[in-house]
């Protein structure tokens, strides 16, 4: 099929509205291209002051003006720069000398960030470089650099990152901290060899609006952290307004509304609303910031799901959007301006959900994509502890329970709230969560936990849809879960690593065999296609959720294995009683002979045993155990990959489970929580399957009836017609002190029978 037909098959798929946005952004780029657009110049001095309110008749000044202007208002820690450093020292003692060293190592040329911690590119920065794989991309239109062509431009991840310019804040908060003019000296080197390497619209760094938006937002807060330094000079900040002049237009012009309209065009929104507000000199300002706000506005209410879940279904972007609304609510307030009505109960779904998941350890599962990217670097945290934000929106909002999931004041909330809000936190009562387990059945994430506290149980189960539009960073994860087992995290996501940096690990890390899920002949439930692509998709199907004090039991499937010649449809349901253990019940329904694959990921730093009894890890805060059973069935060991945070990646240790099928197969494993006390073995029932748990102290009987089985399940004791019987009885016999009577739509459950 041509190139030509193709393009046409596309436009008949397309709004009118969207045809009409891709058309003037593509004359646009032609405008650009040929030498007759606007924008592929920076505003001369006396364009510059033409676009600037009628106050300003010279460019002499400015400095000054930006010292000692009373609006508009930055984020509140800025009000009182002795107070905040004294909170600062008070709260936070490490802070200073680790915010120090890494200021230090950036002005020595030695730069961390993703997952990279040494990356040594000097004092001369060559800002097209992308350095682990040595490719340096081409001076010429952004429009025409492929970066996603590994061969031309390697991980762009790791460049563009760089060109965020965020660690500016890093050397900001070190120069705030020790009234070192080095640091801004470093600033103002960085910046200039910037602009004079980046010229209007060639390169990668003009390529991505996000990407400028996200630099934009950067040399604000630069701007503010640097404005009493002598280094800042008129003639830097004149440049420097030239360049956020010309950013704000790219932006408007070349909004991301039908590329990527997902946190592209909500960061690049925010952009918008940031230069809009913090610099009202432009005489475009306000039309800037009505822009980026009607924006965000109308995405929050097309990207975030009715029960809080963010639509492309990662727990990282869920994140990425959490702080861009924050940051708009905060500077909305701070402003006077009234907030509109929809932010405060979207922005409240997705805190919700960012709390519920949060694991005992205070970390959050990667689940789809992670890119390890921050809004703004206003802490040490790692990048899986997502807690700063509920810290900061416990203040916004007065919630208890963001406080309790919080651990406790971020240092970002000293930053972006001050010393006020600093004390607004203290006074607040923390209170756990109004519940231990929850659903959020949009999403089709479920949540098992048996407590708030750190020695907690917690499971996370996927049973939602794969992802939205094309999916682009979504997993192949169906019906995969998390686990954290007395409050260690032990069976993991292993993230995401990379992009476009290797198409082979990029397929790995999203694969179905890099989750804890099951696999059919090790293919996945969903196969990718290019980097942010895939061939087949796959959506989940909630099929039952109870939650109770004692137990919670959850209940899904997907049909990606369908699409074999000889297909196949995975049920998964999974009992959790609370203070105990889980049992999970597999089921695939396959024709032919098949090998069926159980994968439980761990994560590094342990060390699981495997037997034929199952798997056994052993902890200083206690275990896990994991048996399963199944006609056939053995465990092996192989070696797998945890990355915890993009751009790098570490060995860590992976079990699995199979069995050969031939026709339905159906495995039943327990996970057990200091499982060395317990003994798991499977006992005979008629019309299904039992099993005998036994500790020092009780002994516990599970009896699964046959799917299909609309009779009774026996035993020589007992006799059962629900999907589920468990008993408990003391360990030296006797009457059952706990009974659980168990179908997907209805539980009885009864104490000391």
């Amino acid at each position: 099929m041509s190139s030509f037909t193709t393009k046409i098959k596309k436009l008949k798929g397309l709004s009118v509205d969207e045809i009409g946005v891709r058309m003037a952004q593509q004359v646009a780029i032609l405008s650009e291209r040929g030498g007759w657009s606007k924008l592929t110049n920076l505003p001369s001095d006396e364009q510059l002051l033409k676009l600037m309110t009628a106050e300003w008749q010279s460019t002499d000044g400015l400095v000054k003006h930006l010292r000692t202007r009373v609006e508009p208002h930055f984020f509140a820690s800025f009000a009182s720069r002795a107070e905040t450093l004294s909170a600062l020292r008070v709260r936070w003692p490490n802070a200073e000398q680790e915010t120090i060293s890494a200021a230090d190592r950036i002005a020595e040329g030695t730069f961390a960030f993703l997952g990279l911690r040494e990356l040594k590119l000097g004092k001369d920065i060559d800002w097209h470089l992308e350095p682990r794989s040595g490719k340096r991309t081409p001076l010429r239109h952004w429009s025409t650099v492929d970066y996603l062509d590994v061969q031309l431009a390697g991980d762009k991840k790791i460049t563009w990152e760089l060109n965020r310019h965020q660690y500016f804040v890093i050397l900001g908060r070190a120069y705030w901290l020790t009234g070192d003019e080095r640091y801004a000296e470093v600033f103002v080197s960085h910046l200039t060899s910037w602009m004079d390497q980046n010229p209007p619209k060639l390169g990668i760094n003009w390529a991505s609006s996000l990407e400028i938006a996200f630099r934009s937002m950067s040399w604000l807060w630069a701007l503010h952290l640097f404005k009493d330094s002598p280094s800042l000079t008129d003639a830097l900040l004149v440049r420097m307004l030239k360049f956020l002049y010309l950013n704000a237009l790219h932006l408007k012009t070349f909004l991301s509304t039908y590329f990527s309209p997902n946190t592209h065009i909500t960061g690049e929104a925010l952009g918008l609303f940031y230069i809009g507000l913090l610099l009202p000199e432009f005489a475009e300002a306000d039309h800037w910031r009505t822009l980026g706000l009607e924006i965000l506005i109308e995405e929050l209410m097309r990207q975030v799901q009715p029960d809080g879940v963010y639509f492309e279904q990662t727990s990282y972007y869920q994140r990425y959007t959490t702080d861009f609304y924050m940051h708009l609510a905060v500077l909305l307030q701070l402003n006077g301006r009234t907030l509109p009505p929809e932010l405060k109960p979207q922005l409240e779904l997705l805190l919700n959900f960012l709390m519920y998941i949060t694991r005992p350890d205070g970390t959050t599962p990667f689940v789809g994509d992670d890119d390890g990217g921050r809004l703004v670097m206003l802490d040490n945290r790692p990048p899986n502890d997502f807690r700063a934000v509920l810290s900061t929106a416990a203040v916004l909002f007065n919630r208890p329970d963001y406080k309790f999931v919080s651990g406790g004041a971020a240092e970002e909330t000293l930053w972006l709230l001050g010393v006020k809000g600093l004390n607004s936190f203290d006074q607040i009562d923390a209170k756990e969560p109004q519940q231990e387990s929850i659903k959020f059945p949009t999403g089709g994430y479920y949540v098992m936990r048996d407590g708030w506290s750190r020695e907690s149980n917690y499971l996370l189960f996927d049973c939602g849809p794969h992802g939205m539009a094309n999916c682009g960073h979504a997993h192949a994860d169906a019906l995969a879960f998390n686990m954290a087992a007395n409050g260690r995290t032990l069976l993991i996501d292993p993230g995401t690593f990379t992009y476009t940096g290797a198409l082979e690990a990029r397929n790995w890390f999203r694969s179905s065999l890099a989750h804890n899920t099951l696999t059919v002949d090790r293919l996945s439930s969903s196969i990718p296609g290019d980097t942010f692509t895939w061939k087949t998709i796959t959506n989940c199907e909630g099929l039952g959720w109870i939650e109770h004090k004692r137990f919670a039991f959850v209940s899904g499937r997907h049909r990606g294995f369908e699409r074999l010649s000889r297909p196949g449809i995975h049920t998964r349901q999974i009992l959790f009683l609370k203070g105990d253990y889980w049992i999970i019940r597999d089921r695939i329904e396959v024709t032919g002979k098949h090998q069926i694959d159980l994968w439980f990921h761990f994560e590094s730093g342990t060390a699981p045993l495997v037997s034929e009894a199952g798997v056994q890890e052993n902890g200083a805060s206690g275990g896990l155990k994991i048996a399963s059973f199944a006609p056939g069935g053995c465990w092996a060991t192989e070696e797998g990959w945890v990355s915890h945070c993009y751009g790098e990646r570490e060995r860590a240790p992976v079990c699995v489970f199979s069995a050969p099928a031939e026709g339905p197969l159906e495995i039943i494993t327990f996970l057990l929580p200091d499982g060395a006390e317990r003994r798991v073995e499977e006992i005979e029932v008629s019309g299904g399957r039992g099993f005998e748990i036994r500790s020092a102290h009780c002994r516990d009987v599970v009896i699964v009836k046959d799917t299909g089985n609309v009779g009774e399940a026996r035993t020589p004791t007992l006799i059962s017609d629900f999907e589920y019987t468990w008993l408990r009885t003391p360990a030296s016999s006797g009457a059952p002190k706990e009974k659980l009577l168990l179908s997907t739509d209805h539980a009885e459950y009864t104490d000391s029978v």
